[in-house]
């Protein structure tokens, strides 16, 4: 097969090969999720996933989930299911900087996350909140619209969006579960932030 996109190609031809060799038993185990008749179940942002093993294939119990069409967001899944594990109780929220090695990442996060955010939603504060309310998310007393997602198991994840106005532009945050710390490395934790964004955009 010809790679049309070896940002997102690549990287999830690595992973699907490395699915087809790992004990899935142990998987499920660590990262908490059921195993059954040779499919695991995970549920992100509300949907949950049906992964074959070892011959990947992905369903999903929702017509037109996003996950179906994004390499990014099967890449993610595989990628729990290889390394992840299960969420640890968590008790608050931190931001992206204020997690392990968040300084280092903070500029590609910034740009792939909080800067996406703030344009795509912050001049659309009304049709966000319709879509984050259609998603089952939680409403939060933050920001001019603010949200709580179940992001995967009892990892949570919170969205606030600003608008702009004649002064300044419009902007976001972003805020993890504490838990993200051991159950997600950095470079996953800027993915997540993604798929929640793109996700929310789908609805909108």
């Amino acid at each position: 097969m010809q790679v049309q996109n070896n940002k997102e190609e690549v990287p999830f031809a690595h992973y699907e090969e490395k699915f087809r060799a790992l004990d899935p038993i142990e998987s499920a185990k660590r990262c908490g999720v059921p195993f059954a008749d040779g499919k695991f179940s995970v549920r992100l942002l509300g949907v949950t996933y049906q992964i074959t093993w070892p011959d990947y294939a992905i369903t999903a119990d929702r017509d037109g989930a996003f996950g179906l069409s994004s390499l990014p967001c099967q890449t993610f899944l595989l990628r729990f299911l290889l390394e992840g594990r299960q969420a640890a109780p968590s008790s608050q929220f931190k931001t992206f900087r204020e997690m392990p090695w968040g300084e280092m990442y903070i500029q590609p996060y910034t740009g792939r996350v909080l800067t996406r955010a703030a344009f795509t939603f912050g001049t659309k504060v009304a049709k966000f909140a319709a879509a984050c309310e259609k998603m089952g998310a939680i409403r939060l007393p933050h920001g001019d619209a603010g949200y709580q997602f179940d992001f995967l198991g009892g990892y949570r994840m919170q969205i606030m969006v600003y608008a702009g106005d004649d002064e300044f532009p419009p902007s976001a945050q972003v805020l993890y579960s504490d838990n993200f710390e051991s159950g997600f490395a950095a470079e996953d934790r800027v993915v997540a932030g993604d798929l929640l964004i793109t996700s929310i955009k789908k609805e909108l």
